[in-house]
C-alpha cells in the first residue's frame, strides 16, 4: 500500500487482498475498516493484459456475428424460437439482438399476428 508509509500486508489469494489491506490500514490509522475505499490493482504480466484484450475483441466479434445471423434467420422466415435454437441462445435474446421492425406499437390484429408468428401464440 504505497499511499500509506509503513503499511504492509500479505495474502495468499487475490480475493483476500482487499480484506487484508483494509485490516492493515484500519489498524495503522486507528479508523473504522469500512470508512475508506480500497482499489486492488494487481500488477499483471503483459501476457494477461494481451489475453484479456483479445478475449474482449473475440466477444465483440461473436456478438456482431450472432446479430447478423439472427437477422438473417428472421429475414428467411424462421421464428424467434427456431432462430434461438439454431444459434444456441434463448428466443428472448434473439428478440433483443434483432428486434423485428414494424411490430413495436402495433395494435389490433397486426399485433396478434406478430405475436403468433414470433412466439407461436394463438391469435383470437
Amino acid at each position: 500500500m504505497p499511499e500509506i508509509k509503513g503499511v504492509f500486508s500479505q495474502a495468499r489469494r487475490l480475493d483476500q487482498v482487499e480484506g487484508m489491506a483494509r485490516d492493515a490500514i484500519a489498524l495503522m490509522l486507528d479508523v473504522d475498516p469500512h470508512s475508506f475505499d480500497i482499489d486492488v490493482q494487481p500488477d499483471l504480466p503483459q501476457e494477461v493484459t494481451r489475453a484479456r484484450s483479445e478475449l474482449r475483441k473475440a466477444e465483440e466479434s461473436a456478438e456482431e456475428a450472432t446479430v447478423t445471423a439472427a437477422r438473417a434467420l428472421l429475414a428467411k422466415g424462421y421464428t424467434v424460437r427456431d432462430a434461438g435454437a439454431l444459434l444456441g441462445i434463448s428466443p428472448q435474446r434473439v428478440s433483443q439482438l434483432a428486434p423485428k421492425k414494424g411490430t413495436a406499437g402495433q395494435s389490433g390484429k397486426g399485433a396478434k399476428a406478430a405475436l403468433k408468428q414470433d412466439h407461436g401464440i394463438a391469435a383470437a
